[in-house]
Order: C-alpha cells, then sequence, then structure tokens
C-alpha cells in the first residue's frame, strides 16, 4: 500500500499535532478557569437549565447525561493534563491504537463542553478546533506513516477556512472591495492587540496593500495547496505569513495559530528533516487503513453541506452543520464597524444613585477599558466575557440572555465573575448600584499620545444599563432596575 502512506511527511504531521494539543491546552485551560461564572450552576447561562431544553441528540455532551460543577472541572483539567501529555509527544510513545484513542477522548471531551457552552462557546474556532481535532484521530503516530487520505483532509480544511473567509468579505461590506476596510478594522476590531494602535496609524496607501494581500492569500493561494510540491508549500508558506501578521495585529483566540498549524501539514519538511524514520515507511496495519478510508468517505459526503454555502449568495459565517461539528463551513469579518463603541459598567456605593455620584469602573482583562490602559496581548487564550461584552456593545441583543445574570453577580460580589475581570473597583463589599454606559473609542493620535498617554480617547453616546440594585442577596437572585 505504498499509495496510501507519505513517509515525507513525518515531520509535517509531527508539527501539526504537537501544535494541535497546544491549542488544546489553552481550550481546555480557558474552559476550566472560566467556567463556573459562565456555564457553571450558579452561572449566567447554567449548563443543568441548558440540557433541561435542549435534546441530547442536538448537542450530544458528556453534560447531557450528568452535570456537576466538579465533573465539569474534572474533565476540563483531564483534557488539559491529555493535551499537555500529546504536546510533549505521548501519542508517539504507545501503540497506533491508544494513540487515537487518546486523541479522540481529547476530542470528546472538548466537543461535551462546546456543546453547552452555549452563546460563550458559538465562535467559529470552536468548530474549528474540533474538526482540526477528529482530523487528529486518524492522523497515527510515530509507528505509521502518514496517511495521504488524511492530509488531503487536512488541505480541504484549510481551504475551506480560508476561502470561505475570502468569499464572505467579497459579498459583504464594499469597503473589502474597496480595499479600505484597514482603514478602520485594527480600530474596531474585538479585542485589539498591543500593536493594533500602531497597525491602525499606518499609511493609508500600506493598508490597501494589506487589504488586497489578505483577498490574495485567502482567494487565490488556498487553490494551490491541491498543486504539486513544492507549489503547495509555497502556499502553505504564505497562508502562515499571513496569520502571523493577523497574529501582531490583534488578539483572535487560537484561530490564527490553529491555521498555522493546518498550514504546516501541507508544508513538504523532506529537505529539512532528511530521511523519514524506518517506522514512517512501513505498511499500515488493515484496520488503520479501513478506519481511514471510511473517514474519508464520511467527511466527502458531509463536505456538501459547506460546499452549498460557500456557492451560495446567502453564505453563512461560522456553521456547524451537524451535532459533532465533523465538517463545517467559516469566515470572518463580512462586515466591518467604522466606529467602537465599548460597554463600560460602574457601581457605585452611595445610597442613592446620581448622575455626577462616585461611580467607579469595573476594568476588564482584554477588552479596552481606561483611555490609558495599552491593550494586551492574550491570543491564543481566549477570553470569553470579554469578546460577548463586544458584540454587546453592537446591539443589546446580543447580550440579552447574560447582561442581567452578569450584572447581578457583580451586585453580589460574585467571585467566580470578579475573577473574569482586570480591576474590582469595590475590594471590599459590593456596590449598591451598577449601571452601564456606552462610549464612542477611537485610538488617539501621535499627539494625543504624546500629550496625555492615553492610547484611546472616548466620549459618551447613551445609557446602556440604568441604576440597577440586587432585590434578592444571593446571586441568581432578580434586579430591580431604578432609573436615575
Amino acid at each position: 500500500m505504498d499509495w496510501f502512506t507519505a513517509p515525507g511527511y513525518w515531520l509535517g504531521r509531527l508539527v501539526f499535532q504537537r501544535a494541535l494539543a497546544g491549542v488544546y491546552l489553552f481550550a481546555f485551560v480557558g474552559a476550566a478557569l472560566q467556567f463556573r461564572a459562565l456555564i457553571g450552576e450558579r452561572g449566567m447561562l447554567p449548563v443543568p437549565r441548558y440540557v433541561r431544553r435542549v435534546p441530547f441528540r442536538r448537542a450530544p455532551s458528556l453534560f447531557g447525561l450528568r452535570y456537576s460543577d466538579r465533573l465539569f472541572a474534572g474533565s476540563a483539567w483531564t483534557g488539559a493534563a491529555l493535551a499537555g501529555a500529546l504536546a510533549a509527544g505521548a501519542g508517539d510513545a504507545m501503540p497506533t491504537g491508544a494513540a487515537m484513542g487518546l486523541w479522540a477522548v481529547v476530542w470528546a471531551l472538548y466537543l461535551s463542553i462546546v456543546n453547552v457552552g452555549q452563546t460563550w462557546y458559538a465562535f467559529g474556532w470552536e468548530s474549528l478546533l474540533l474538526e482540526a481535532g477528529f482530523l487528529a484521530v486518524f492522523l497515527g503516530n510515530a509507528r505509521t506513516g502518514p496517511p495521504v487520505l488524511v492530509l488531503w483532509l487536512l488541505r480541504w480544511l484549510l481551504f475551506r477556512v480560508e476561502f470561505g473567509a475570502g468569499l464572505i468579505k467579497m459579498r459583504g461590506d464594499p469597503c473589502w472591495r474597496k480595499l479600505t476596510c484597514l482603514y478602520f478594522h485594527h480600530e474596531t476590531q474585538p479585542m485589539p492587540g498591543p500593536l493594533s494602535w500602531f497597525f491602525h496609524h499606518l499609511p493609508k496607501p500600506l493598508h490597501r496593500v494589506e487589504c488586497a494581500a489578505g483577498h490574495f492569500t485567502q482567494l487565490c493561494v488556498p487553490v494551490l495547496l491541491f498543486a504539486p510540491q513544492p507549489v503547495a508549500s509555497y502556499a502553505a508558506g504564505a497562508i502562515v505569513a499571513t496569520q502571523l501578521w493577523l497574529v501582531l495585529s490583534g488578539n483572535f483566540a487560537w484561530l490564527n495559530w490553529l491555521t498555522v498549524a493546518l498550514a504546516l501539514s501541507a508544508v513538504d519538511f523532506t529537505g529539512l528533516a532528511g530521511a523519514p524514520p524506518a517506522a514512517a515507511s512501513r505498511p499500515p496495519p488493515v484496520w488503520f487503513a479501513v478506519a481511514v478510508c471510511a473517514v474519508t468517505v464520511l467527511v466527502l459526503v458531509l463536505s456538501r453541506h459547506p460546499v452549498r454555502n460557500m456557492l451560495s449568495r446567502r453564505q453563512a459565517m461560522n456553521r456547524s452543520f451537524d451535532p459533532l461539528h465533523l465538517v463545517n463551513t467559516y469566515g470572518a469579518f463580512g462586515s466591518v464597524g467604522r466606529a467602537r463603541e465599548e460597554v463600560v459598567v460602574e457601581g457605585t456605593a452611595d445610597p442613592v444613585p446620581r448622575p455626577d455620584g462616585a461611580w467607579r469602573e469595573y476594568g476588564f482583562r482584554g477588552k479596552p477599558g481606561r483611555p490609558g490602559r495599552l491593550p494586551r496581548q492574550f491570543a491564543p487564550y481566549h477570553l470569553r466575557l470579554d469578546w460577548l461584552m463586544w458584540f454587546a456593545a453592537l446591539s443589546p441583543g446580543y447580550a440579552r440572555d447574560w447582561f442581567g445574570p452578569f450584572v447581578e453577580r457583580l451586585l453580589a460580589g460574585d467571585r467566580d465573575t470578579l475573577r473574569l475581570l482586570g480591576d474590582n473597583p469595590f475590594p471590599d463589599a459590593p456596590p449598591v448600584y451598577v449601571r452601564a454606559r456606552v462610549y464612542r473609542y477611537r485610538f488617539t493620535t501621535w499627539r494625543e499620545l504624546r500629550a496625555t498617554g492615553d492610547w484611546w480617547h472616548r466620549t459618551p453616546v447613551r445609557a446602556y444599563l440604568p441604576p440597577t440594585r440586587l432585590a434578592g442577596a444571593a446571586p441568581g437572585g432578580p434586579a430591580r432596575s431604578e432609573p436615575e
């Protein structure tokens, strides 16, 4: 079965699997550290309430059978430990069947989290991690040659990630076609990074070059992934370079890093790695070949949905077509905001809330807050509350289910919720009232930065939530709104 394996890609497989395991590690650690306030038993969107109304067949998950915070924490930390072991090479130190089982357990644990994560896990990179993780199960380990069919499936996944993102832009906001979207994007993206201010102030002609290069990389280069070598390697290299540029310009969780890992699986490292190990040239076990062929047929059949979506004029972004997230469609930033609005949350200990009272601002870890604070780099770690606060500023509808419970937990001084924040202005006792206001943010100019030391300039726009106090003493109790 010489046609079945590609021994020369043993290093590409190794790099991809180790990088994928590293992404899994970040995902599991983030879930373990953030779940109690978000989806725990006393969280803003509790898992027990969700699984009571959603059938298991629509969201298969370990937690659909039984849920407790202890079980969730144990599952998340177990997933982190297994991912860390795979990143360290444990999968290559055991029989192929055992390695596949280990990858399958990691995939199933993260699927269980995503399928009960609700809006906190409704991001395209969750499905991307699950789809890549499912394919990794069938890549084998150091005791088998990399299966050609799965290597092609990884390229097919990378093609859909890039080409889908390119199509959604060309069909979406006219500024992408005019090459002007990056005049705004670095400033209005969900979570700017420490270099975003500098990217925003690049000359406009360079922004246009950025935009055109992005279109070329997403719409033309992916086709070359299916060309013979070394063309496919050059195409993968172009994708890696583009993704690293995005890493420098903002925080997009693990989307860019996972895309880099997928691209590296398409690189022919033969000249760099030398001769493959002897085990990589052995004929694969029959059962392994049968499993690889079966999963290839499954992916090809399920691919009809994302292909139909890409061909549609009403192309959807980041959609899963099956509850296991096996084959999905991807895309990002079909539209770009021209101005940045942020929801600023404040509290006061005053018994009577007054507009000019002693209101103190809660600080978040990643999203813009106080003007003098330089944005931080958090990716590939995913700050889920910060991301959802960006959506809340776009429209209150995005926050309808969770913003009220969030405010209630601030009023109750809930420790799990406060741990998600960067700054709690009420360390001794919770506030009596909490309010939220919308501010318009823009990056300062070079002159303003030198004069004030501020990276942002902000102006108040409107009220988002009037002063609100807690009617019940426990987190989750009803809140009563009192107008100013």
